[in-house]
């Protein structure tokens, strides 16, 4: 098999959600050559078949699309409304996860504060842990950092 792993790769929850960085890079790090490398891995390595990008711009979707994922775009702004945007982009994960053969990549330009906030808000949302303590634990478990301010609020937003 051939392609090329995207950066910052890693399963939230083992063959079913993942996280990435941007496909083919962020910013003047993007090449279109690695993006379809890395479309190429996910589709045959990692087996993704759905696709929900946070990006603020329409970037590679029809690339994605192309390639035969379903795609998703739920734009995150920079300057996130938890009331809002937290809710809106958590049912759109639930709603990439619900058929049973989904296998979905979320990803934003980095694997960042805001996108593991999200992805610990997620495990609350979908009651797979009730604990908000036990969620920050287990996504800081996964994507080796720490969990800070701007992520904790997030996961509050979820267990309401």
């Amino acid at each position: 098999m051939t392609g090329l792993k995207p950066r910052d790769f890693v399963w939230v929850i083992a063959g079913r959600l993942a996280v990435s960085q941007r496909i083919g890079g962020h910013g003047f790090q993007h090449r279109r050559v690695r993006r379809e490398e890395e479309i190429i891995w996910l589709r045959d390595n990692a087996k993704i078949n759905t696709l929900v990008s946070l990006l603020t711009g329409n970037q590679n979707i029809s690339s994605y699309e192309d390639a035969g994922f379903a795609v998703t775009h739920e734009p995150l702004p920079t300057d996130l409304n938890v009331s809002s945007d937290v809710p809106r982009v958590l049912k759109a994960i639930q709603s990439a996860l619900s058929p049973v053969n989904a296998v979905v990549l979320v990803h934003r330009d980095l694997v960042d504060e805001t996108l593991a906030g999200l992805l610990a808000a997620y495990l609350i949302y979908s009651g797979m842990v009730g604990d908000p303590i036990k969620a920050a634990a287990v996504i800081q478990e996964i994507l080796g950092r720490p969990l800070g301010p701007e992520a904790r609020t997030m996961m509050n937003a979820a267990a309401r």
